[in-house]
């Protein structure tokens, strides 16, 4: 079972990008475009302190007619961020994705951000090893 450290080793680009909580919501939604990414990682101080999602951005400025000019990203980012670690299985992330409804998951080893896996990248994986499983089967019968 593919482990969290090897999804993020097989990332094209495996950089996390941060924005500070004081920034605005103009200046996170220019380095998601830029970066082409769905999340940044909010840090104060370089400890985590939320994740924004483009789609809080849609639907909180949107919902609450905020001038994205003048909102903060601590204004409506999320606060309690749901990590996981480099040993998590590619199944425990999609289980807990699925349940709590995420798109992202910051990883974290010994208390410190490693890593951002999107759903996406999970998917990928995890189609790469059904693949694998069904060539050694096939290897396997015809052996």
């Amino acid at each position: 079972m593919t482990s969290v450290a090897q999804v993020i080793q097989q990332k094209k680009d495996p950089s996390v990008y941060t924005i500070s909580p004081t920034a605005s919501i103009v200046d996170a939604v220019n380095l998601m475009a830029s970066k082409d990414i769905g999340a940044v990682i909010v840090t104060n101080e370089g400890k985590m302190v939320g994740i924004l999602s483009e789609r809080d951005c849609a639907r909180k400025v949107i919902i609450h007619s905020l001038i994205a000019e003048e909102t903060l990203v601590q204004e409506i980012m999320t606060a309690n961020v749901i990590s996981v670690h480099l040993n998590n299985t590619v199944e425990e992330c999609l289980t807990l994705m699925t349940n709590r409804h995420l798109r992202h998951l910051p990883v974290l080893d010994q208390g410190h951000l490693v890593g951002l896996v999107a759903i996406g990248d999970l998917v990928k994986a995890t189609i790469e090893d059904q693949h694998n499983l069904i060539q050694q089967l096939q290897h396997y019968i015809s052996s």
